[in-house]
């Protein structure tokens, strides 16, 4: 024990008192005075194994049970009667700590009290106001300060609620007492004896208690305030390292946190799992030679956390966790990688995704979303991931089988795209960012053109699928969209396919072979005369462009020009 610095421990505990005995057994053969309060609705058989664990252990007290509730006043009563209790005790302490049952001491104590001998009036408590920080979870922020909470939140849920909302709803507001400004923080603190005594025979104690008593969590902010009526210097930041999840719960620790929580030099982490046997024979450290008074690095450990907090509230991208899938939007992100759709290229080059594989690294498929099968590449009977071929498994839930190809491999996903094929999929594409697509509108004229079917049977179809080609466009054109769209119609197309695919592929793929030569190409040859017969009788073809030459001659101009 540092020669300027004699700790005394206050340990609540309200369960698991096996794990408790082990902590109280850790402070005190460290050198620090301990006082212990076992919450009264403990039973008196866990109460005397307890004690009995401990029997051969000095400088222990019991103080006096309180039956404590959380976000109740009766913390703060078993606090208080703790630290009058072992400051009575053992008059010559110069530093108290606050923990818990479940708190564990990463460190030595002897480097607690070297630390705390650097300074020895500062006392370590979060304390910051309601007013300028508003970080409270799963709880009020200055209302707790300014209405009245008799009831208990846990066990009378709907009554606090109800009475919460008529205080609002009156605007009933309570005085706060002149002289403070209420504070909060994090429950776990270690302050100077000097200054918990003038807490506690504070001359106006009796009524910052009668206020504090009926106001929302308040082990959170009595100390917190109070420090500040009294204390001549403040860090305002606790020695224990304690993290939330977003509902505001502390994380257990387990045996799988230990290096994490090795790298943080931290003094003391809480909340430790009963379990985690092997963490709680690796901490605290052996004591070395000299005290290190390193301060505690927990950046690492937050950031960890954080992460964790922010997997678990967002999910990994583009997966559809099952808590948050019926709730639109709620997803993060709509897919986890870029992926690329080619609309029309595939009607206009029979070839093209043979001749896409071999300028790429990417998996290029067909039409995943065809009316007849899933095109995946090289056509397996069992797709990527045990994906389905089979078109009623993947229209079942098209946005989830399309998330799931993408997130498969790391390579890019590409794949054809028609008015032929499954549109329910056009908006969830069109708004996603991950989403790159090259459209070639009134492409599909082509394989009409080349089906030998009847003249009527071609205008009933090319109706068909221009009206669906045309309220895809619309979504594509709204201000919603968030996908990246190079969009042509066909006779702009066929003026420099070359140049579109090299400038539309070279953003994608840096590595991707340079286009000379392009796949073959279906004939136009009778396209014009389709299209004239087809606004003869009656039908406007709107999407292929009025770029396009005579149809004879085109790919002879074609061929002269390249």
């Amino acid at each position: 024990m540092n020669r300027q610095v004699r700790l005394g421990v206050i340990l609540l505990c309200h369960s698991d008192l096996d794990t408790a005995a082990h902590m109280a057994q850790i402070w005190a053969k460290g050198g620090a005075r301990v006082a212990v309060h076992i919450d009264a609705k403990v039973t008196d058989k866990s109460v005397r194994s307890f004690k009995t664990a401990l029997q051969d252990v000095d400088d222990i007290i019991y103080t006096p049970r309180t039956r404590c509730s959380w976000g109740r006043f009766s913390l703060v009563k078993a606090t208080q009667d703790a630290a009058g209790a072992l400051l009575a005790q053992f008059p010559d302490i110069t530093h108290v700590y606050l923990c818990s049952g479940s708190c564990l001491p990463l460190r030595p104590i002897a480097d607690l009290c070297a630390y705390l001998a650097l300074d020895p009036r500062c006392d370590h408590i979060e304390s910051v106001t309601a007013h300028d920080v508003g970080w409270t979870v799963g709880g009020l922020n200055e209302e707790r300060f300014t209405l009245y909470f008799p009831f208990d939140w846990r066990k009378r849920r709907r009554l606090f609620d109800r009475f919460t909302n008529f205080q609002r709803r009156y605007k009933i507001s309570r005085r706060i007492p002149k002289g403070i400004w209420p504070h909060l923080g994090s429950q776990w603190w270690c302050l100077t004896a000097t200054t918990l005594r003038a807490i506690l025979n504070d001359p106006r104690r009796k009524e910052f208690d009668r206020y504090f008593r009926l106001s929302w969590i308040p082990d959170e902010s009595y100390f917190q305030t109070l420090v500040r009526r009294h204390s001549p210097k403040i860090e305002s930041r606790s020695l224990t390292l304690a993290k939330f999840d977003h509902a505001g719960r502390p994380y257990q620790l387990y045996d799988d946190h230990i290096a994490a929580l090795a790298s943080t030099y931290c003094f003391v982490a809480r909340k430790v799992w009963p379990g985690a046997a092997k963490l709680l024979a690796h901490f605290p450290r052996p004591v070395g030679d000299y005290p290190d008074v390193s301060l505690p690095q927990r950046s690492r450990f937050d950031t960890l956390i954080n992460d964790v907090v922010r997997r678990r509230t967002l999910g990994r991208p583009g997966l559809y966790m099952q808590s948050r899938f019926p709730k639109k939007d709620a997803e993060n992100g709509k897919t986890s990688e870029p992926y690329v759709l080619f609309q029309g290229l595939s009607d206009l080059y029979p070839g093209f995704e043979t001749w896409l594989s071999r300028h790429v690294q990417a998996d290029v498929h067909g039409h995943i979303l065809g009316p007849e099968m899933v095109e995946f590449k090289g056509r397996p009977v069992i797709g990527p991931g045990a994906l389905p071929t089979n078109i009623l498994a993947r229209d079942r839930d098209p946005k989830g089988f399309l998330a799931a190809l993408i997130r498969i491999t790391n390579r890019t996903q590409m794949f054809q795209f028609s008015p032929r094929d499954n549109q329910a999929l056009s908006w969830f594409m069109a708004t996603d960012p991950n989403a790159r697509m090259l459209v070639v509108t009134g492409a599909w004229a082509l394989p009409l053109l080349h089906s030998e079917m009847p003249f009527d049977d071609i205008r009933r179809v090319f109706a068909l699928l221009q009206r669906t080609e045309l309220e895809q466009l619309a979504i594509l054109n709204s201000v919603w969209v968030k996908a990246r769209v190079d969009m042509y119609d066909l006779g702009d197309f066929l003026v420099s396919p070359r140049s579109i695919l090299n400038d539309f592929l070279r953003p994608i793929d840096p590595q991707a072979r340079p286009v000379i030569d392009m796949p073959e190409m279906r004939s136009l040859s009778g396209l014009a005369r389709m299209l004239r017969q087809l606004r003869n009788s009656g039908l406007q073809p709107r999407l292929t462009g009025d770029k396009l030459p005579p149809a004879e001659d085109f790919l002879a101009e074609r061929t002269a020009a390249e």
